[in-house]
């Protein structure tokens, strides 16, 4: 249980990418199919939504500061990393993942595609596979970056720390990808679900909440998970430190939450929950006296991906159930 525990301390706090796009290579083309209306000759003519389309070669510098140039959109990609894949298969280019990590569960495509490592990537596994690009976490897979690297592999990696640069992340993507236009849908489908939550706790007071991600620790200011609380209509009690750290249970006390979260199921979960409930002092706190303690599931909140913004809302509804349903 404790090596359970202790990857799922690791994968948390490495999966906090940043993604920073200092070049996008050469503006999209765009064309526009006319439609029309065959009621009355006076009727003004509509036009379609105009399809994005990438010019190649694409040029643009990474998380990393290193500039890669794409000749074409990529036709075998690897991600390493339970985000990147979703992203590719959430923009419509899963057929295009050739290898994913140990840990990509999401969709249920990934899971039959070749895996090429856990936190430790296998070199000689994505070598075999020779992909075109490598999709990677800036933070978590920097040893792999290098070493692909050395082997003139193209490696696009990202981190990003707000719901905003998750968002332009898989814009990115789509812009690598080719498929602008599954990637813009994704990306006005997330802004309005961002919105969605903004409006409707904008007017709330403020709750105090306590999230523990794995026993013991917390996240602290300076990352997504403590924007997705403040975005929720929270105020995370942890954002007196930086970063991912293990937690001083009386500082918690004395910051008596309102609201305490934690990720569902079998393992870290029910281990949470326990021991929120049999420290020394914590039933005293307003989140436990009131059984205000919820549950989130896990991958949406902890992968900057696609479903991030399902995972605020899931957020705001723990926070705030009477204005987010």
């Amino acid at each position: 249980m404790r090596k359970i525990l202790q990857q799922n301390v690791l994968w948390l706090i490495c999966l906090m990418l940043s993604l920073t796009l200092f070049g996008c290579g050469a503006p999209a083309n765009q064309s526009s199919a006319p439609g029309g209306s065959d009621s009355a000759p006076q009727a003004s003519q509509e036009t379609e939504a105009p399809d994005l389309e990438t010019s190649y070669p694409l040029t643009l510098t990474d998380e990393t500061n290193t500039t890669i140039t794409l000749e074409q959109a990529p036709e075998r990609v690897i991600t390493l990393a339970p985000s990147e894949t979703e992203i590719m298969f959430a923009i419509g280019a899963g057929d295009k993942v050739v290898g994913v990590d140990q840990y990509s569960d999401y969709p249920e495509e990934a899971k039959s595609k070749a895996k090429v490592g856990d936190m430790n990537t296998n070199i000689e596994a994505v070598i075999a596979l020779q992909p075109d690009l490598v999709v990677a976490s800036a933070s978590m897979n920097q040893k792999a970056i290098e070493q692909l690297r050395s082997y003139d592999i193209k490696v696009y990696a990202s981190s990003p720390k707000t719901v905003d640069q998750v968002i332009e992340k898989i814009e990115t993507v789509g812009t690598i990808m080719n498929v602008q236009q599954n990637a813009k849908k994704l990306a006005d489908k997330m802004r309005a679900d961002k919105q969605f939550v903004v409006d409707a706790v904008k007017d709330a007071p403020k709750k105090k909440v306590y999230l523990e991600y794995s026993p013991g620790w917390t996240v602290g200011k300076g990352e997504f998970l403590d924007e997705l609380i403040s975005l929720a209509g929270g105020i995370n009690v942890g954002a007196d430190k930086s970063g991912w750290y293990e937690i001083d249970p009386e500082h918690i006390i004395q910051a008596n939450p309102e609201v305490i979260l934690y990720p569902e199921g079998e393992g870290a979960g029910d281990v949470i929950l326990d021991g929120i409930k049999k420290r020394p002092g914590w039933a005293q706190i307003d989140a436990v006296k009131n059984n205000r303690m919820y549950s989130f599931e896990q991958s949406p909140v902890v992968r900057v991906g696609p479903r991030l913004t399902d995972g605020l809302k899931e957020i705001a509804k723990a926070i705030h159930p009477d204005r987010v349903k």
